[in-house]
């Protein structure tokens, strides 16, 4: 799940649902209420270690924050994106391929309503990814908001919180800033990030439990438009603002040549689709946890 959220594209919440203890983490998300801070304050640890279901969030958080110093201090994605864009989105669009057929294969059948949703997602998502804003602050209360718009992203499967703060244009900015601790952009962020997952795990429970395909259609459908912006070989649009060039608009094109990187860009992307579907796979193939 970490690996997948410092991805632009796939998210978090997609790899818990596809490897089936999606549930799971949403009712431990959800156990952080009024109650926990009741047993809390009468000094009852076990009750309240048992009421978040700690021995499943605990190696889970682990995981997460291994795999974000990994792929900030390590193998820097940031400075990746930029250096070798065509081979870093050729994985990304992979992977989000492989999302998109896991997500379709867990949904039964599919009725007028449900291809009203898909297209409707679908619409919604390719609008997002045109909607490339030139310039957005790095204030406190920005940092806010984009931590609860990339912790919603990221526990709804098919969206990616990466993606998101991609978006935003916060996606090198917040990484390069957990691989040097500064805490004066982490510490907004992480309060917008806490914000968001308690309020949206709340409504995600109750769309999956009372519109459960139409919600994954919609899902479904968000990632299909956003495929237009992570297609690895882009004309970019740039205009020059406040003395820097930012990005305007992206519009997919063939590769110029098939070279060497043209040919590895599509081999990662079918390693990526491949890797996605076959984890998918397994996790059929086993009971889920919990």
């Amino acid at each position: 799940m970490g690996a997948a959220d410092v991805v632009p594209g796939v998210s978090g919440g997609t790899m818990a649902f596809i490897l089936g203890i999606y549930q799971r983490l949403l009712e431990a998300i959800r156990a952080f209420d009024l109650q926990l801070l009741a047993v809390l304050r009468r000094g009852r640890l076990r009750e309240a270690a048992r009421h978040v279901d700690l021995v499943f969030l605990l190696p889970l958080a682990c995981g997460i924050f291994g795999a974000l110093m990994f792929f900030t201090r390590v193998v820097p994605l940031p400075t990746l994106i930029r250096t070798h864009g065509e081979l870093v989105y050729g994985l990304f669009f992979g992977l989000v391929l492989g999302s998109i057929v896991s997500l379709w294969d867990s949904i039964e059948r599919v009725g007028p309503g449900g291809w009203l949703a898909l297209a409707a997602g679908a619409l919604f998502g390719f609008g997002v990814v045109n909607l490339v804003p030139t310039e957005t602050p790095e204030a406190a209360w920005f940092l806010f908001l984009s931590g609860a718009l990339a912790i919603t992203a990221m526990i709804l499967p098919g969206v990616s919180g990466s993606f998101v703060l991609l978006i935003l244009n916060k996606y090198a900015y917040l990484f390069e800033a957990i691989g040097r601790f500064d805490f004066a952009v982490l510490v907004p962020f992480g309060f917008g990030a806490a914000a968001g997952l308690a309020a949206f795990s709340r409504l995600l429970v109750w769309l999956l439990h009372r519109f459960r395909r139409a919600t994954l259609l919609a899902i479904t459908g968000v990632l299909v438009g956003t495929l237009w912006m992570i297609w690895p070989f882009q004309a970019r649009t740039y205009a020059t603002v406040a003395g820097k060039e930012r990005l305007l608009a992206v519009r997919p094109v063939w590769p110029p040549e098939w070279d060497a990187t043209a040919w590895a860009s599509l081999g990662l992307m079918a390693a990526g689709l491949f890797a996605v579907i076959a984890i998918h796979w397994m996790a059929r193939s086993r009971p889920a946890p919990g």
